[in-house]
């Protein structure tokens, strides 16, 4: 998990940062535009005929989108997002995701899932230039769990429909597939409305963090120098615009599976700690949990989330 925000603002003041992130401008990361299409044309001409023009053509690199914070939300101490699923219905009710570890009921225990659980919980509706236009307010806790995956995912009292209608923003959709070592991403933080821009270096079999264990981590290049409050940000896809993982932690000591300090387990049980390097929780999973009408069910097909 990321260290406790009060500890993070703590060590930005004994750094000597001279604005804290909250307060900075927003970073929106830069649109990667691919090389037009080169076009060249050779007319040689003759007094008896003309000679036939060539046309040469290079292949465009995929363009990039420019991510920015529509979507995302700020909670009282992480970060998060609206979400959606592929197959959702418009008129199902909305959904946010962040971290379990950002519970408001504090840490799930290892093992432990929670369902279906009464909450209040308010969220910061950002737009795409990180101004909050709506206070969004959850009815309960859908799922919840720090136990193979860090997630908490929250069913809102409105609507994809009704926040598109009231506010023009669309959730962010959860790609349904594995994502791919190389992919560039954006992980961006509702709470300090700053973004992250690196690629996603690799996947750890294991991260294991104090009494917790993860499987299937996704691992950032070391450009996501992501720090406490930024727990729960969507990591989205700068290709597609989908969210691909939920930012969660980073080693921050060099100490070996200690609290703020995960190490990375091997299927031979080999240990490697990779200081000041970042991490993430895979979504792909979630979807297939989900009906259209955004109701969990854990025995669905396809459903791998840990049950209760």
């Amino acid at each position: 998990m990321r260290k406790p925000l009060v500890a993070a603002l703590f060590a930005l003041v004994i750094a000597g940062a001279g604005a804290a992130p909250a307060v900075a401008a927003p970073e929106p990361a830069a649109a990667v535009k691919s090389a037009a299409a080169v076009k060249s044309a050779a007319a040689v001409k003759s007094t008896a005929a003309v000679k036939s023009t060539a046309v040469v053509k290079t292949s465009a690199a995929p363009t990039l989108r420019a991510v920015n914070f529509a979507g995302t939300v700020s909670l009282s101490n992480c970060s998060g997002s609206v979400i959606r699923f592929p197959n959702s219905a418009d008129t199902a009710p909305a959904l946010v995701l962040s971290n379990g570890h950002c519970l408001e009921t504090g840490f799930p225990e290892p093992g432990e899932v929670i369902v279906n659980q009464t909450s209040s919980r308010t969220f910061g509706l950002l737009n795409s230039a990180a101004t909050r236009v709506a206070t969004l307010r959850a009815n309960k806790v859908v799922y919840s769990t720090m136990t193979d995956t860090d997630v908490t995912i929250y069913q809102l009292n409105t609507t994809y429909a009704a926040i598109k209608s009231a506010y023009g923003i669309s959730a962010l959709t959860v790609q349904d597939t594995h994502p791919t070592a190389g992919t560039a991403i954006t992980v961006a933080s509702g709470y300090w409305k700053r973004l992250y821009s690196c690629n996603v270096d690799g996947f750890a079999y294991r991260l294991k963090e104090g009494d917790w264990t993860w499987k299937d981590s996704l691992r950032y290049t070391s450009a996501c120098q992501t720090i406490g409050g930024t727990s729960g940000s969507p990591v989205i896809d700068n290709a597609t615009g989908k969210v691909v993982a939920v930012n969660n932690t980073g080693n921050e000591d060099g100490e070996t599976c200690t609290e703020n300090n995960p190490c990375e387990v091997d299927a031979s049980g080999n240990v490697t700690v990779r200081e000041g390097i970042n991490y993430a929780q895979e979504t792909y999973q979630i979807p297939a949990c989900f009906t259209t009408a955004n109701v969990l069910n854990l025995s669905a097909s396809g459903c791998t989330l840990p049950k209760p």
